[in-house]
This record gives C-alpha cells, sequence and structure tokens, in this order.
C-alpha cells in the first residue's frame, strides 16, 4: 500500500484546501494517509480555527476564490478532511510542541484529530512514506 505524509504547516485557506484535496483523493484510492499539524496548520484544526484567509501572494484573489467556490458548492478544507477519513486509513496528528507552544487542550481540537505526538512519533510513522509533502 503505498503512504503519504504531509506536514501541514500553512493555516491558509488555499493551502489548507490543497492538502485536503490531496488527503481525500490519497484515501479514495487506498492510499495511506498521515497528517501531522503543525503551527497555523493545528490552530486550523482547532475549534476556535483561524480566520479564512488566502496566502498573502494571492491575496488581490481571496474574495474572488471564496465567491466561486461557494457558488460551486466546493466543500471547505475540513469536509474534505472529514470525508478522507471516513473512506480511507487517513490519520490526523497534532504536533505536541505546537499544542503546548499555544497551551491547547484536548478540547481545543477539532474531532478528526486522532492523536497529539511528538516530531519523533509522527517521523516513525512517515518514515515509509513513498511520498512526502509540506503544506
Amino acid at each position: 500500500m503505498t503512504k503519504l505524509a504531509i506536514i501541514l504547516f500553512s493555516g491558509s485557506s488555499d493551502k489548507l484546501q490543497a492538502a485536503s484535496i490531496i488527503a481525500s483523493g490519497g484515501a479514495a484510492t487506498d492510499v495511506k494517509v498521515r497528517v501531522f499539524a503543525t503551527f497555523w496548520g493545528l490552530m486550523a484544526m482547532t475549534k476556535n480555527g483561524v480566520p479564512p484567509r488566502i496566502t498573502s501572494d494571492f491575496k488581490e484573489f481571496q474574495d474572488q476564490t471564496f465567491k466561486i467556490m461557494s457558488e460551486k458548492k466546493v466543500p471547505s478544507w475540513i469536509e474534505l478532511m472529514r470525508q478522507a477519513k471516513s473512506i480511507g486509513d487517513v490519520k490526523f496528528y497534532a504536533c505536541s510542541m505546537t499544542y503546548d507552544l499555544f497551551g491547547l487542550k484536548k478540547d481545543d481540537l477539532l474531532d478528526i484529530v486522532d492523536e497529539v505526538v511528538g516530531v519523533g512519533t509522527f517521523l516513525e510513522d512517515a518514515k515509509d512514506a513513498d511520498i512526502t509533502l509540506f503544506i
């Protein structure tokens, strides 16, 4: 079975959307997916989340992009992440250092987060990944 490891650092909507599309595509094609959410990627996976925004390089397209996605009923990144978990072998890990740094508690995290783990634990799980992405 192919294995995909995603280090999710960004909390911008465009990168979260890209990561969720890749994760759900992997799940749909029988790829084992492991997502390690750290810094802003982890903060997006909290119940308070982060306000929807697009990477500053593409800020001028933000309103138009959100409008088109709404009109076309494109599922949000969190809906796609939940879908990925429901159809395949997908695990979401919260970075323990970021978790501690921001004083998070398990109740602060969205239901898609499976575990809070250190980078060593994630690297052990991801070391045999066929594909590794940093988003």
